[in-house]
């Protein structure tokens, strides 16, 4: 708060003393003026030489005879001032400059004669001083008519008095108003005084007696020009352009009220000072609105009022600058504040949110994480409103405070709240026990009766990595979730397989873009006739430092990251290069390659792979889709959605791991399947084992009524293979046929294969 006043200070400091803000002071001043109109007092009257008197008096600059027959003409109605605003300081003739004075000897001291300095036409700039001949100042008085206009044209001020022909002399204005002053020394001329109410007469209306004497008996007069034609016109506040005979009335009329003085500005910034101190305690932003609104009013209407009560003219312009800087300020703070709670507060609850607990953990010795998981949180906010859902995560956190010690609750995300604490494996289950009785009671949201799951993960930092912690006790309560074990607690040999995964990840992507990786194909035999008629593809990954990496370390990684689409269609690019090589070499094969579930619904895939069979040629007959019975049961109408499409394509389908699930026959019937393949733990010893011969030897039934091929894998011996052949088993894969191979070991064992059986033959 004492900042903000401080700068605010300086501030109009600095606008009051270099007078930079002259230019709102000047707009100030037009509507003080404004608001302060009122008439003109009537004691001085104008007789302006307007058009008509133009017109009626040919010949301008007139004889002098003329204003001689006025002075007599306002001497016998009794007026008591006649003053000229007319340059009588040029020759004349002499009849009437003899007429003019005669005249003013007549009504001795009671005329005023103009004098005024102005520039010679030399180049130097000089100025020169004009005064009316001798003979007319003998019985008049003389009185500086000099006014000068700011830097933009405008006239806002007049001189008390001006040194003329080196004698200091009242002006036209302090004259006629009977002030007294120091040469030299300005006023603001008040323009709140309307000038048409100021009382005017016609030159020549005057000179013919077409008029009241009684209505300038006792007054005061103003000669002056104001017909356009004669050019003594200048801008001036609120009225635009009049006749120089007006402004010097209105000044004569300003000094007739008062002499006006001005304020400096520290008296209205002391004001300012006050009204500022109250708007950087406003707590609430109504008061702030209201203090902010009304402060610079008050200023002004101030400066108004002393100026219409005093005549005292305030700078009011720094004091506005203090309060207006001092409100920017505090708005500013209280949005900056605002904003600052708003970035920590979770819009929903209002609960504080990730970026406050990361703020807490910096300034905490204490770096523990708890992190509740709501279990099927989608599912539950897509039956409650969002004010509901907000309430549903209040009521749950108000029951987590009681197993916490009333520590602050933070929404982490969506489905996730958390707190600080350190707590023991033991402690966690003690923890876990008791929010789940508490949990066993329904939470009433909007009069239902909602159950609510959940699961606990718990990290515990030791560095400064405050993400890092959150982040691992997230990953705890998905692990817990999971798990379905209720808690986690996470370890240090977790986050070493989070490096290592992340690690993997990076270079898995390079690895696929950069064509890295390496397809190995392990062959299916054909037991009728003997033949390699398909093969499996396989991926391999040779790391450059870890050496071969096994497809379980990385496929499941790509799979969990999005990156198992990129990974599939290199897979199936390589395929369709090797198969077109083998068809040239006249050995036609299928290959097979697996589709992860995660592919199912994705409609990029498939675009991407029809754009990958159009350009490669191959046949979409000569491909193989194998899918586990595991990733058609994830979604099953999306799974036989992109089946289907496959199927309809030319591609064979596949079901992988049969046996392993639960509803195979159910899957049979409704995926749009060409072939099974029977996993190699019923296949391996089937010869053997009664259980799993009758398995499989059912399994070959049941698929070859429903039309399908069987490939049964993990063949490692004769005696296998033979059993397979006599349950007509179509296909046999193990490594008694081959391990996985190269592409160019596929081809070789191809020729060799032909030639064996060539000579049979």
């Amino acid at each position: 708060m004492l900042a903000i006043l401080v700068a605010s200070c300086l501030l109009a400091f600095l606008i009051g003393a270099t007078g930079s803000g002259v230019g709102m002071e000047r707009a100030l001043a037009g509507w003080s003026a404004a608001l302060r109109n009122h008439p003109a007092s009537g004691e001085l009257h104008i007789v302006e030489v307007d058009a008509a008197s133009v017109a009626a008096i040919d010949d301008w600059p007139w004889s002098r005879a003329e204003h001689a027959k006025v002075i007599d003409r306002l001497r016998a109605a009794g007026a008591s001032v006649i003053a000229f605003d007319i340059d009588f300081s040029s020759r004349s003739s002499r009849a009437g400059d003899a007429a003019l004075a005669a005249a003013i000897d007549r009504a001795p001291g009671r005329v005023i004669l103009p004098t005024f300095r102005q520039i010679s036409g030399s180049r130097n700039g000089a100025e020169i001083d004009s005064l009316p001949p001798e003979a007319l100042r003998r019985n008049a008085t003389l009185a500086a008519v000099s006014i000068l206009p700011d830097r933009d044209g405008a006239i806002r001020e007049a001189p008390i008095g001006t040194v003329t022909a080196g004698v200091p002399r009242p002006s036209l204005s302090a004259m006629l108003a009977g002030r007294a002053g120091t040469a030299e020394a300005f006023f603001p001329i008040d323009y709140a005084i309307d000038p048409t109410t100021i009382p005017r007469h016609s030159f020549i209306d005057i000179r013919d007696g077409r008029f009241d004497p009684a209505s300038v008996r006792g007054r005061q007069v103003l000669i002056g020009a104001t017909a356009i034609e004669l050019g003594d016109r200048y801008p001036v506040p609120n009225y635009g352009v009049v006749p120089g005979v007006v402004i010097q009335a209105l000044a004569a009329e300003t000094l007739s009220e008062r002499v006006p003085v001005r304020i400096g500005w520290l008296a209205a910034a002391l004001v300012a000072l006050v009204l500022a101190i109250g708007i950087v305690r406003a707590k609430r932003a109504l008061d702030l609105a209201i203090i902010g609104i009304a402060s610079p009013i008050i200023l002004v209407l101030l400066a108004v009022g002393v100026q219409a009560a005093f005549g005292a003219v305030v700078v009011v312009v720094p004091a506005i600058v203090l309060v207006g800087s001092a409100l920017v300020a505090t708005i500013t703070m209280h949005l900056a504040t605002a904003w600052q709670s708003r970035r920590l507060r979770d819009v929903l609850t209002g609960l504080p949110n990730r970026q406050a607990l990361l703020g807490l953990l910096r300034t905490s010795r204490d770096r523990g994480i708890v992190v509740v998981r709501v279990a099927d949180f989608e599912k539950l906010a897509s039956g409650l409103s969002l004010d509901g859902t907000g309430q549903l995560l209040l009521r749950v956190a108000d029951r987590i405070r009681l197993i916490s010690k009333d520590a602050e609750i933070h929404r982490i995300n969506d489905h996730m709240l958390a707190w600080r604490g350190t707590v023991t494996a033991d402690q966690l289950a003690d923890r876990y026990a008791t929010l789940r009785a508490l949990m066993l009671s329904p939470i009433e949201v909007g009069g239902r009766r909602i159950d609510v799951g959940f699961s606990i993960g718990v990290a515990h930092g030791r560095t400064d990595d405050g993400d890092q912690t959150i982040a691992n006790a997230a990953l705890a309560a998905e692990h817990a979730h999971e798990a379905q074990t209720g808690w986690h607690l996470h370890t240090d040999a977790e986050g070493a397989a989070i490096d290592l995964d992340l690690s993997l990840l990076g270079e898995l992507t390079e690895a696929v873009q950069n064509g890295q990786l390496t397809v190995l194909y392990q062959p299916k035999l054909d037991l009728a006739s003997r033949r390699i008629a398909s093969v499996e593809a396989l991926v391999r990954w040779e790391h450059p430092t870890r050496g071969l990496l096994r497809p379980d370390l990385f496929i499941p990684l790509a799979e969990r990251n999005d990156r198992i689409e990129s990974l599939t269609l290199a897979v199936i690019e390589r395929t369709l290069v090797d198969l077109r090589t083998w068809s040239r070499a006249g050995h036609t094969l299928t290959a097979a390659v697996n589709l992860s579930a995660k592919l199912l619904s994705s409609g990029s895939f498939s675009a991407d792979l029809i754009a990958l069979l159009h350009r490669s040629g191959i046949a979409p007959e000569r491909l193989i889709f194998e899918v586990t019975e595991t990733a058609a049961m994830v979604e099953p109408e999306a799974a036989r959605t992109a089946l289907t499409l496959f199927r309809d394509m030319g591609i064979s389908i596949s079901m992988d791991d049969y046996g392993t699930g639960q509803s195979t026959l159910s899957y049979l019937k409704r995926l749009p399947l060409t072939e099974v393949k029977i996993d190699r733990s019923f296949v391996q010893y089937a010869h053997q084992n009664r259980a799993d011969a009758i398995l499989v030897r059912s399994t070959v039934d049941l698929a070859h009524e429903l039309g399908l091929k069987v490939v049964a894998e993990g063949v490692e011996d004769e005696a296998c293979l033979a059993f397979l052949a006599s349950v007509q088993c179509d296909f046999a894969q193990g490594y008694l046929i081959s391990r996985p191979v190269d592409a160019c070991a596929i081809a070789t064992m191809l020729v060799d294969q032909g030639r064996r059986l060539a000579d049979v033959a």
